[in-house]
């Protein structure tokens, strides 16, 4: 029916066998710097202190939200600058020194808020000289910033506007309006939480990074490999095997992360060579993977970034959203397996064989502490605590998880093991 399938990773490789690099998650080959060597550690030692910081904060909340929000942006433009290169198809094996001077300039002007918060308070609506010149910079940074990831569609978009404020006179009719000063334009975008700041920016500085952190951990602490395991075991020796993995195991890791291009990289680099191989085109394989994990913007507890805003912008608890997405969550997924159960039939693909399917119930008995997290996770959110309270929990009881098993597993006495984890709990 097919030819000889080509050796591919096995299921329990995972990611474990690519070698480390960072990337662009939207096009790989265009911003890639080696993991040695001083700048990837540097990226690392940022990008440790941003995770403590957001975390320092969710759990304690020491800054006023304009503060948290701004030096978020700080952080975030930072990390672009080092991340990503100034051609998008240029290869970095080192950071060009103009890159480290934006990325300090931009997270030096994401403190200018917690610096200067009582003056900018007394002088609110009435920007100096030094106010207009660092959001003017702030926002120039940002369109950078979003050149570098994203390209000059957006970018080119969001800059036609500035123009529209400031020579709204000069319009035609229907399109004009009474026009407003620079000044009153960079008050708007930087020093308010209307325009750099605002719901969009507050919720990824809280709730979304957070969560996307919890889900980063669960993932490396074996999360992956359990839902690829129990997918594999529950469907890869139906008919069609592959693609209904494919389909079950990115709604599995869809319930810990709502990002649908992080859900790609991390479940798709394993199920679009198993479909390819067992004889899905390699459009439709692509594109089973892309659907399924696209499905995580409204697959409960941890869905994506419009959740967030949506139950921030309505006033609605986040509970409420989630618990309103389960049915078409399901709903989606079901006829997302149905689609490629036809295609199976359609062109007769065999799943595995089953023998070199793990088996379910056995991952599931080896690997259930990890679902710990997930579950206190769900029971948190829907017995009324705050997303963040319960983001921070889960998180928490992850990493406590994680170097507990490591710690644990060195006692060689059984009952030394329990008591060591009822003193951990």
């Amino acid at each position: 029916m097919t030819a000889s399938p080509p050796p591919q990773p096995s299921p329990a490789t995972g990611t474990e066998d690519r070698a480390p690099s960072i990337i662009d998650r939207e096009d790989p080959g265009s911003s890639t710097i080696g993991p040695g060597g001083f700048g990837g550690r540097a990226i690392f030692a940022v990008a440790v202190v941003f995770c403590s910081f957001q975390i320092i904060t969710a759990a304690f909340n020491p800054l006023s939200s304009l503060v948290l929000r701004s030096i978020h942006v700080g952080f975030l433009l930072s990390l672009s600058f080092l991340l990503f290169g100034f051609r998008p198809s240029s290869a970095r094996p080192r950071i060009p020194w103009y890159d480290w001077l934006l990325a300090v300039t931009a997270f030096a002007l994401g403190l200018y808020h917690w610096v200067f918060e009582a003056e900018l308070i007394l002088r609110a609506g009435n920007p100096n000289t030094l106010d207009i010149a660092v959001g003017t910079a702030t926002v120039a940074l940002v369109f950078e910033a979003a050149r570098r990831i994203m390209g000059w569609s957006l970018p080119l978009m969001c800059l036609a506007f500035i123009p529209y404020a400031l020579f709204g006179r000069e319009l035609p009719t229907v399109l004009a309006h009474r026009g407003f000063g620079f000044d009153q334009v960079i008050d708007q975008l930087y020093l308010g939480t209307e325009g750099l700041y605002g719901v969009p920016t507050f919720v990824s500085a809280t709730f979304i990074f957070l969560f996307i952190l919890f889900g980063a951990v669960l993932e490396r602490a074996g999360m992956i490999q359990l839902f690829n395991d129990v997918a594999l075991g529950m469907v890869g020796h139906h008919k069609g095997g592959a693609a209904k993995v494919a389909i079950i195991s990115s709604g599995l890791m869809a319930t810990i992360n709502g990002s649908g291009v992080a859900n790609v990289l991390t479940t798709g680099q394993f199920t679009i060579p198993l479909m390819i191989r067992f004889g899905y085109r390699p459009a439709f394989a692509g594109a089973v993977e892309a659907t399924a994990s696209m499905g995580g913007q409204i697959m409960p507890p941890v869905m994506g970034a419009v959740a967030f805003i949506m139950a921030e912008t309505i006033g609605v608890p986040y509970s409420q959203i989630a618990l309103a997405a389960i049915l078409p969550a399901i709903l989606y997924y079901a006829s997302a397996f149905w689609m490629v159960h036809l295609e199976a039939c359609r062109r007769n693909l065999v799943g595995l064989p089953k023998a070199e399917c793990p088996n379910a119930r056995q991952a599931l008995v080896t690997q259930w502490y990890l679902l710990l997290p997930l579950v206190a996770l769900v029971w948190l959110l829907f017995s009324g605590y705050t997303p963040l309270f319960s983001g921070t929990v889960g998180l928490a009881l992850t990493v406590v998880l994680i170097l507990g098993r490591h710690a644990g597993g060195a006692i060689p006495s059984l009952l030394a093991r329990v008591a060591f984890w009822i003193a951990l709990g």
